[in-house]
């Protein structure tokens, strides 16, 4: 099993003066989890690395804490993953990743699977085995079609109850590209689109977001916030699956297992 992570501030509960107390807690409940849901190629892989600082592949635990020899190459990309296993990456192991194996097909059995899977991880008295938070990564590389029938499927028929779900749009540097090619159809030399590219494609990032957000929330139960991806800066998505957890303590783990990000645990040790 990995090692569990430290706390590396003061909580903000009424035990926050006793940092033995405080250790306990965060003993109690490991690490954060996260439940990240995609397509093939939804960019999910590179989000994870991103967030734990690293460019290994994760580690692979069964849900007996058991390490497992696995294929991880490109697998979370293609949804190989049992939803059960726990992926670790050395770099952080204050988070534990489980991956949607496959959601994407749409099938009954799949469906059930989420379900079955959410209704256990998030009910569970033990809170070392609960979810916390669920990102769905959406891919930008389709600007006409953003959403697809698996995304409305998970929006309308997976309650995830208290747990929050971020939708995380990723692959953002897609719109420069579609920025790029349609100053081009305006007859721009590829020297002057590639100058005008990142205005046009910041605009093009906004109302594809603005797209997909209106489509959601015409589903049962809607995402939480948005997130859009368009560089290596992971703070915003930390801030934001931190301030969409409406437990205080739930929200001093997750900060606490940025070990190597200062600005973000200094202000929320301020807040």
């Amino acid at each position: 099993m990995a090692p569990q992570p430290t706390d590396r501030f003061q909580p903000r509960s009424s035990s926050s003066a006793n940092p033995a107390v405080a250790r306990e807690h965060f003993n109690r409940i490991g690490r954060f989890r996260i439940l990240v849901i995609g397509r093939s190629n939804a960019g999910k892989t590179t989000l994870l690395q991103r967030i734990c600082n690293t460019t290994e592949l994760p580690e692979v635990f069964n849900s007996e804490g058991k390490k497992i020899n696995v294929v991880v190459q490109g697998s979370l990309e293609r949804g190989e993953h049992n939803i059960e296993d726990e992926l670790v990456f050395r770099s952080n192991t204050g988070f534990v990743f489980h991956d949607s194996r496959g959601f994407e097909a749409g099938s009954e059995k799949e469906v059930k699977l989420m379900q079955d899977f959410l209704t256990d991880r998030s009910a569970t008295t033990k809170l070392e085995r609960r979810i916390h938070a669920i990102w769905y990564c959406i891919p930008l590389t389709d600007s006409e079609r953003p959403v697809v029938a698996a995304e409305e499927l998970f929006f309308n028929e997976c309650n995830t109850g208290n747990v929050p779900v971020i939708v995380v749009l990723t692959k953002a540097d897609a719109m420069e590209l579609e920025a790029i090619g349609q100053l081009r159809d305006m007859g721009l030399m590829m020297k002057e689109a590639r100058s005008q590219a990142q205005e046009l494609a910041q605009q093009l990032l906004t109302d594809v977001k603005t797209r997909i957000l209106d489509q959601l929330a015409e589903c049962k139960h809607n995402p939480n916030d948005c997130m859009d991806k368009a560089n290596a800066d992971c703070d915003p998505l930390l801030k934001c699956t931190t301030n969409a957890l409406d437990d205080m303590e739930l929200q001093q783990l997750v900060i606490s297992t940025q070990q190597v990000n200062f600005n973000l645990n200094i202000e929320y040790a301020i807040k």
